[in-house]
């Protein structure tokens, strides 16, 4: 059926000026397609490229065990729950991954959610409302900025791992008092930079201002610890620890796990009543039970394969080194907070390059030569802070990783502005811009 063009509306005109605006400002995004698997070899729109940009830490997305197993939860359950978990969505595969992801990371309960941003959206509009206080990092997920400007609360926003501003925000948010609540919420490693909040260090701030910490570890869960249990083993397993654990905990099945999904890990009480308040969770159908199995067998994977994260590990330290010897300034250095293993290393290695334009140039130079990093820019990152964001991976090779670098070194040397440090102008402007890139 041949259905006539719409005439343009206002609506039409708006979008398409401001759609016009994001190409002029070299802010437009394109989606790439991706042909078969998603691993450290990848087919995107017809070209075989070494992936440098994904978040599968552990090379378990395309592995074959994940698949079988969904494929037998497939026949077993069936491709969808048919409902939300407390009409008739909730399978046992829930429940059993449920209680595994609870075990593992060493909670009483944890509680499945579709996705890492409704886990954030739907604590955080369970937990606060209008007379509480919400302390939170200014480089914190997307998600858990607009979960807290949802929640009605009041919404501080503290600079980046700044322990003095997070302490003065948690004193004029007042005394403890049970009629308010003061809630700080940090993500564990941040997912432009790499970097590690404090947590040792929050944890003791939040206890001592009447304050609950909620973590989101993301990108820490399979990744750090001595077992991979995440954050919570690698800054509060040990008798030496500070401060009291984190009491909201959220992870995601889509990174490490190379599945879908988060969950939140905590306390018998706060389970039951993110059950009863959480709206994102109440009103959204529960996962396909397939994902659940394949969620199963990848946590028993990460348990039973540790040297898949020894191979993340010396990939990270091959690609630092590698950039170091040959002059390729990485934006985050190795981190230095106050924890058992003070020089931790993460898979996220942004290269900052200051400019949009820079960074979409680099990384089309380096897509032509089979090596796929994305440009990341505004709003995802601050104005002035336009970065290729190159993760590891256990699954990357030797080679691989040799050749990323090589085309780096190169690149810096060839393309048209691409040698420098990020400008004096671009690095003052990055406190005043972060408010305005965080606000989308």
């Amino acid at each position: 059926m041949n259905v006539a063009p719409a005439c343009e509306t206002p609506l039409e005109r708006r979008l398409a000026a401001e759609l016009e605006r994001l190409r002029a400002a070299q802010l437009y995004r394109r989606r790439r397609q991706v042909g078969g698997s998603h691993g450290a070899q990848i087919v995107v729109e017809g070209r075989l490229c070494t992936n440098f940009c994904s978040n599968d830490y552990l090379g378990l997305a395309a592995d074959p065990r994940l698949a079988a197993a969904a494929a037998s939860a497939l026949e077993r359950c069936g491709t969808g729950s048919g409902a939300a978990a407390l009409v008739s969505g909730y399978n046992v595969e829930h429940a059993r991954l449920e209680e595994e992801l609870a075990d593992f990371v060493g909670r009483p309960r944890a509680l499945l959610f579709s996705s890492g941003w409704a886990a954030n959206l739907g604590v955080l509009r369970a937990l606060l409302g209008r007379n509480d206080s919400l302390i939170a990092d200014e480089l914190n997920h997307a998600s858990l900025i607009d979960g807290g400007r949802l929640s009605g609360a009041r919404y501080v926003r503290v600079g980046h791992c700044d322990l003095e501003g997070f302490e003065r925000a948690l004193a004029e948010a007042g005394p403890p008092n049970p009629e308010k609540r003061k809630l700080l919420v940090t993500d564990a490693v941040f997912s432009m930079d790499g970097d590690l909040a404090d947590l040792p260090r929050l944890a003791e701030l939040a206890q001592r201002h009447g304050a609950a910490l909620m973590v989101d570890d993301a990108h820490g869960f399979g990744v750090l610890g001595a077992h991979g249990r995440g954050s919570l083993e690698l800054f509060f397993s040990s008798p030496e620890a500070r401060g009291p654990s984190p009491e909201v905990y959220v992870a995601t099945l889509g990174k490490s796990l190379g599945c879908a999904g988060a969950f939140v890990a905590g306390s018998e009480t706060l389970i039951e009543y993110l059950i009863q308040r959480a709206r994102t969770w109440v009103f959204s159908t529960a996962p396909p039970p397939a994902l659940a199995a394949a969620a199963r067998v990848a946590l028993r994977i990460l348990q039973a394969e540790p040297e898949r994260r020894e191979r993340l590990f010396e990939n990270v330290r091959r690609f630092r080194h590698g950039a170091e010897q040959l002059g390729i300034p990485l934006g985050c250095p190795e981190s230095s907070v106050s924890h058992p293993q003070p020089r931790v290393l993460t898979p996220i290695q942004p290269l900052i390059l200051g400019a949009p334009e820079r960074a979409l140039e680099f990384a089309r130079w380096l897509y032509e030569r089979g090596l796929w990093v994305a440009a990341i820019r505004p709003p995802t990152v601050p104005a002035g802070t336009a970065r290729l964001r190159i993760t590891l991976s256990a699954a990357h090779q030797r080679a691989q990783i040799d050749r990323l670098l090589e085309a780096l070194a190169e690149g810096l040397k060839v393309l048209p502005g691409s040698r420098f440090p990020v400008s004096a102008s671009e690095r003052s402007s990055r406190s005043r811009n972060r408010k305005l890139a965080a606000a989308h």
